[in-house]
């Protein structure tokens, strides 16, 4: 299935729960690859709840992963990742949680298995970070959040 794509990187999957499923790629071109839930929770209308998925994953230096919100939870119940992206270094050895939040009004079950998030695997390219007394002008200057326009 990845014979498509110019890369693919190795990520090694640990199941940390009887219940844990390895991240799948639901159609060929997918960029996300569908993390499921190991534990049945309601979010209620407002609410948001850290889901487990069972699993922690091991990335090359190099390489992060983007947790992202699943377009139909979103679309039909309201539900999405409330830091979205969620970054998960390639140091971080622990569980992948999901925090998810109702934007719904009814509440929303989550079953075992049930598809909560996607795992996209990205480069990184870190910053060279340096002090500077001066910046370099632009057109946009110091205008944001709205000043390009709605």
């Amino acid at each position: 299935m990845l014979g498509m794509f110019i890369e693919s990187v190795l990520v090694g999957v640990k199941k940390l729960d009887k219940e844990g499923k390895i991240p799948v790629y639901s159609s060929e071109e997918a960029a996300g690859a569908d993390l499921h839930s190991v534990e049945e929770v309601t979010i209620q209308p407002g609410e948001r709840k850290l889901v487990r998925t069972g699993i922690a994953i091991e990335l090359k230096p190099g390489f992060q992963a983007e947790v992202r919100p699943r377009s139909g939870l979103a679309l039909k119940h309201g539900i999405t990742v409330v830091n979205t992206p969620g970054t998960i270094d390639s140091d971080y050895r622990g569980e992948i949680g999901v925090i998810l939040i109702n934007h719904g009004d009814k509440p929303f079950e989550i079953k075992v298995g049930d598809r909560i998030a996607q795992l996209v695997i990205m480069p990184v390219i870190l910053g060279d970070f340096s002090w500077t007394s001066a910046l370099t002008e632009s057109a946009r200057g110091e205008g944001g959040f709205g000043s390009t326009g709605v």
